[in-house]
């Protein structure tokens, strides 16, 4: 979600920047009223699109991760391991989760965004509750007493009485345009999305920009038809103003040289018009990015679904065909991200890829006949392998020092991926661990090295080294 959000802001700034080089200072006020209201959008719509074409047209080498190298092989003491996954360990420690604080934070940003919407509409309310009203067909027209405040909302022009009649005169006709061509509706659509995206800037960009577009669009239509008295009323004092972001205010001190500038600029040219073409490319490279890249997370699990699938369809077989060798390894081979050794998604899966491709053919995926046992675990094949898996786990979630986050500085969701073998023996060794901190491998190590003696998994009446992939999962609260 995180990652959406960036790409969002990120080709909403984009669109920004190409309005700000190339198209502000043209006279196209309606086409560019349309790109700043489309290109809004289209940053909300474009990270979830994804174009297989232009995947597909992205060279090998650029795409596919090649698996890691590993010193020695795991079969090298003569039998030929069996590999199994237990579940996830879920460590977390008392208190809120990050994730739970975000969303907290996030929820406390749209209740203020809407309480902040609500009170500029209950302050609209009340100055049209206290002005004369008159009818102006279509639109009516709100004297407000003892003010010089100008501003429209919606179909309600607002206008203070202490303004003198040659400035209403032209004070209704600017703000007539902003209702016909309904410009409050752009600035609503915006304190909406302003609601639910309060944290980005961008949105906030695109209602200042739109806002003065509008001035533009209701000054080039009033001067038309005298420009000389215009420009004297922009010229005069600086009236009072409403502060409220989604009206339409005659009256903005910041914008009154911008108007002036734009008033005195001639049409621009039709040919000019071609600029609003850049669109396109723009967009094309923000599909060509999206569709070329995805979230690490989005793709792990997804690859973790896939490998359950295939397990599920394989788990009763004794064998494998070579076409599902060839799946299974072209699965693995295409889809582990670069530098890792392994892959964990929702459901708890790890799977570590130990063997080179020559090796596959010599694995038995199937159920080995007798499954490592911990201690007190009795009964099926099935009933011991969930209850070492059950056990390991506990064990594991009981003896893992959880100080540890505090003393290393360590927050948020922190992954270790343990691999283990349970020998000939029963005893465990070959004990590996990866995590983002060298303090977690240390402790992962340490835990699952003091696992009981446990009673050796056999195959054909023979003891087999099992190698075991132990996902942890260490939810510190903040």
């Amino acid at each position: 979600m995180i990652h959406y959000f960036l790409q969002v802001v990120l080709f909403q700034l984009l669109f920004l920047v190409v309005y700000d080089l190339f198209l502000k200072k043209e006279t196209f006020f309606n086409y560019n009223r349309v790109y700043l209201l489309v290109t809004s959008v289209l940053g909300f719509v474009i990270p979830f699109i994804k174009l297989d074409v232009l995947e597909q047209q992205i060279p090998q080498a650029f795409k596919v991760q090649l698996p890691a190298v590993l010193i020695g092989n795991p079969a090298s003491d003569g039998m030929v391991p069996t590999s199994t996954t237990l579940d996830t360990v879920v460590i977390a420690s008392q208190g809120f989760s990050a994730t739970e604080i975000a969303l907290c934070i996030y929820a406390t940003g749209v209740f203020i965004a809407s309480l902040l919407f609500v009170l500029k509409l209950r302050k609209i309310y009340r100055l049209k509750q206290a002005a004369t009203l008159q009818k102006m067909e279509p639109f009516t027209l709100a004297l407000l007493p003892d003010t010089e405040k100008a501003f429209t909302f919606l179909n309600t022009i607002f206008l203070g009485t202490n303004l003198s009649e040659t400035q209403k005169s032209h004070i209704i006709q600017h703000e007539m345009v902003h209702a016909k061509q309904r410009h409050t509706l752009d600035l609503l659509f915006f304190e909406l999305l302003k609601i639910g995206c309060w944290f980005n800037p961008m949105v906030y960009l695109f209602q200042q920009k739109l806002r003065t577009l509008h001035e533009f669009t209701a000054d080039r239509l009033v001067a038309s038809t005298n420009k000389s008295a215009y420009y004297q009323t922009l010229l005069s004092e600086v009236f009072g103003t409403t502060n409220i972001s989604f009206v339409n205010t005659f009256y903005s001190s910041s914008l009154i040289k911008k108007r002036i500038v734009m008033l005195q600029k001639t049409n621009s040219k039709k040919i000019f018009q071609l600029k609003y073409l850049l669109l396109i490319p723009a967009v094309c490279a923000m599909l060509f990015y999206t569709s070329c890249s995805s979230e690490k997370e989005n793709v792990e699990d997804n690859l973790a679904d896939r490998i359950a699938n295939l397990s599920a369809e394989i788990s009763t077989k004794e064998t494998l065909t070579q076409a599902e060798k060839d799946a299974l390894v072209t699965l693995i081979y295409n889809n582990f991200p670069e530098g890792t050794k392994g892959i964990s998604g929702e459901k708890g899966k790890l799977l570590y890829e130990e063997w080179q491709t020559e090796n596959l053919s010599d694995v038995p995926f199937a159920k080995i006949q007798k499954v490592p046992a911990y201690p007190g675990c009795e009964g099926s094949n099935e009933e011991v392998k969930k209850c070492t898996s059950k056990l390991i786990q506990t064990f594991v979630g009981e003896n893992f020092n959880t100080k540890l986050a505090n003393e290393v500085n360590l927050s948020g969701r922190q992954r270790i991926s343990v691999q283990f073998k349970i020998d000939r023996t029963g005893s465990v060794i070959d004990v590996k661990a990866r995590a983002a901190h060298p303090s977690l491998e240390a402790e992962a190590i340490r835990v699952v090295s003091t696992l009981p003696q446990m009673t050796p998994g056999e195959e054909n009446g023979e003891p087999v080294n099992v190698i075991y992939a132990l996902p942890i999962i260490f939810q510190i609260d903040e």
